[in-house]
């Protein structure tokens, strides 16, 4: 059995918002009539209670009224005071004197008596303070607002009576019932009006919310939040006002922010003054993979506008560092190469058998001993030289790889033999200097055999003396020309035709500006160009 609460949680927005609104306008109505019926209550209460007394004052004063309880002259008192009573409309007008007993009263019964019969009051502050006063009881007339005041002889001296005017309260009723009437009717048009503008601003309200439910909002509001957490990239939201609305951890991380740092309501130039965000707000055109700088990093960077309608409410940027970027390339590119390498390798032992064998079937069998000693030589000799070069296998592979690959290619590989690499760089790591080497070497081959073709040769040199590790790569292409020298290096430029090309000398520009490297190429009489890279040894990334 569900309880009231889950009763009302199981309402739609639009029933619980509506019952609500409702509640509270009759709660309002309520509440202003009981104040304003109360009101109404109490001030004709002093209205009545005033005139009473104001009438008795004026009575008072009569010189009938002095002269008639000086004589104590009753039944010309009785006639003037019913006279009096009609004429002002009032209950009753009762006469007593000095002592409180009555002169003058409607019910002749009461002629004779105390006036304390009825309420009580003797009409004490009147015969004994001199002073006019309100009071309400119920007397032989039933219910009524009194008001008394003191008679004084005709030099006004002396007190010598008291003059009592009353007013029904079934007129004070009557009149409270006339206006409640109208103020009920008034409070019900209210209520109706209330009702109409509840449901108004309930199914208003549903749609600014498109459509969902309380607990729909809050299980979306988790969902985006884990899920903004759970992105590897930087992600900060801001509003029209350029204020920070949303951010994840790693934002905070990436910009080198304290992890306690709270972004939220920050205005976005004082953390990132080169978001570029303030100016998506102005044009609302969607950039992709931009590479800027944020904080002193390279950062590569995507920005959005939040539209609402046609109206842009704020922008969204996501961000990483280029680094991470540069490092998933570098790894595609050294596994390509690997597999590269082993597939050539493959491909040429895979020649050399089919050779051996034929010549084996021909009962050639000098001769296929010769083939195997060739190129048993051949590679001994490489081995020697590469592991005089440089005790790195990393590096070691990578030339063995590309001297297989030229083989394949129709090409000649030579490396020099006075190439010498044992003290390798701090600035990069074994893979990201294979990498480097690795495609200076590839794009050699596909010069020289796009120009010289069969035979042509690519020339290797490695050395780490002095505070620099020094590569050279030389190929005999037809050279670049110095129209383009200065784009080669810009990421998807190619002199080759297809999408699949200008990664290469990009990565490799990118590693030395992280190293803090540089880049030389020439020219090369006959023909072909010469690269040359000076990578540091000490210097520390930046």
């Amino acid at each position: 059995m569900k309880s009231p609460s889950g009763s009302y949680r199981s309402l739609k927005l639009n029933t619980r918002l509506i019952i609500v609104l409702c509640l509270l306008s009759v709660a309002q109505a309520i509440l202003i009539g009981g104040f304003a019926w109360l009101n109404l209550a109490r001030s004709l209460d002093q209205e009545i209670g005033q005139r009473a007394l104001n009438v008795a004052k004026t009575v008072a004063l009569t010189p009938t009224i002095i002269v008639g309880i000086e004589r104590r002259d009753m039944a010309g008192l009785n006639r003037f005071a019913k006279n009096l009573a009609a004429t002002n409309e009032a209950l009753f007008i009762v006469v007593g004197d000095h002592n409180g007993i009555r002169l003058a009263h409607p019910n002749s019964a009461k002629l004779g008596k105390s006036m304390a019969d009825d309420d009580g009051d003797e009409g004490t502050p009147a015969l004994i303070q001199g002073r006019g006063y309100i009071d309400k009881a119920k007397g032989s007339l039933g219910y009524s607002m009194r008001g008394k005041a003191p008679v004084y002889d005709l030099n006004g001296e002396n007190i010598i009576g008291i003059v009592s005017v009353g007013y029904s309260l079934d007129q004070v009723d009557a009149t409270i019932a006339r206006y409640s009437v109208w103020l009920a009717g008034v409070l019900l048009l209210a209520m109706g009006g209330s009702v109409f503008f509840a449901i108004t601003i309930a199914r208003r309200l549903k749609r600014e919310i498109l459509g969902l439910e309380p607990e729909q909002i809050a299980r979306l509001f988790t969902e985006r939040d884990a899920t903004l957490q759970s992105v590897r990239e930087g992600i900060i939201a801001i509003n029209r006002a350029g204020q920070i609305t949303t951010f994840n951890r790693k934002a905070i991380e990436t910009l080198g922010l304290s992890p306690d740092t709270l972004l939220e309501g920050e205005q976005i130039d004082t953390i990132l003054p080169d978001s570029g965000l303030m100016t998506m707000l102005e044009t609302g055109a969607p950039q992709f993979d931009l590479e800027v700088w944020l904080r002193g990093k390279q950062m590569i960077v995507n920005r959005l506008p939040v539209m609402q309608g046609d109206e842009i409410i704020g922008a969204v940027s996501s961000f990483r560092p280029r680094n991470e970027v540069d490092l998933i390339s570098q790894q595609l590119t050294k596994i390509e190469q690997y597999a590269e390498t082993l597939r050539s390798q493959a491909h040429e032992y895979s020649n050399k058998l089919h050779t051996i064998s034929g010549l084996i079937q021909l009962d050639a069998k000098q001769e296929a001993l010769a083939l195997i000693g060739r190129e048993t030589s051949d590679h001994q000799a490489l081995l020697e030289l590469l592991l005089n070069a440089t005790p790195d296998p990393v590096i070691a592979g990578c030339l063995l790889g590309k001297f297989n690959r030229a083989k394949e290619l129709g090409l000649n590989l030579v490396i020099d033999p006075e190439s010498h690499l044992t003290d390798l760089p701090l600035t990069l790591t074994q893979d990201q200097l294979a990498s480097i080497l690795g495609n200076l070497i590839e794009n050699a081959f596909e010069a020289t055999r796009q120009f010289t073709g069969v035979g042509g040769r690519v020339y290797v040199s490695l050395t780490d003396m002095g505070n620099d590790v020094i590569v050279e790569v030389q190929d005999q292409g037809d050279g670049i020309p110095e129209a383009i020298q200065s784009k080669i290096f810009a990421k998807g430029f190619s002199s080759k035709g297809g999408n699949d090309h200008g990664y290469g000398l990009y990565l490799i520009h990118n590693l030395m500006h992280q190293c803090g490297g540089t880049i030389h190429l020439e020219n090369v009489d006959p023909i072909g160009t010469r690269f040359i890279l000076y990578i540091p040894k000490n210097n520390k990334k930046g």
